[in-house]
């Protein structure tokens, strides 16, 4: 038997996904400077919380908050901002349970689908997202302020029905990763 370890698989750990409230934040913030080279500052994140449209959650594991999710309800779908699991803990099942709770979300908030933004280089976060039926359906030019990067809008819909591009999905540097 193979040890887990060796393929970048770690053991599957259960998390408690709830509101993120005051006290998780410095928590939030490290997991936020650990992700990303153009992170989220303290201030962006209480200035786009006190939004009447924006949720903050919160994974946590043995009083440790280990993964967080920022979305906005939007008139038909919901819309994924930030998302990060803490370093020590990826590749563990979080990020999963995560997205799993926000697509149950979709339903009891009568949205049809769940959309996000991914910057073109984080080929990973593409990857995780494709892995959980997400599609890329087009490329933002020049969305990233900080960079001037380009970005893949995915999206996750409730049903069947095809994403709004016309008959054929596009394909991309994403896509050429689901035949394996």
């Amino acid at each position: 038997m193979m040890n887990a370890g060796i393929l970048g698989v770690k053991e599957q750990v259960r998390v408690h996904i709830r509101w993120m409230i005051r006290r998780d934040m410095a928590d939030v913030i490290q997991a936020e400077r650990q992700s990303f080279e153009y992170a989220w500052t303290e201030e962006d994140f209480l200035q786009c919380l006190r939004q009447r449209n924006c949720i903050g959650m919160v994974a946590e594991q043995d009083d440790r908050i280990v993964g967080f999710m920022i979305y906005e309800l939007h008139k038909n779908r919901l819309h994924l901002l930030n998302f990060a699991v803490a370093e020590e803990y990826r590749r563990s099942g979080i990020g999963t349970q995560m997205v799993e709770k926000l697509i149950a979300k979709m339903a009891s908030h009568r949205r049809n689908k769940i959309t996000l933004a991914v910057r073109e280089r984080n080929l990973g976060a593409q990857l995780f997202f494709r892995n959980l039926d997400f599609r890329a359906s087009r490329v933002m030019r020049n969305y990233y302020e900080d960079s001037g990067e380009d970005a893949f809008l995915m999206e996750l819909h409730a049903t069947d029905e095809e994403p709004e591009l016309g008959h054929t999905a596009p394909v991309n540097r994403v896509a050429k990763y689901e035949q394996r």
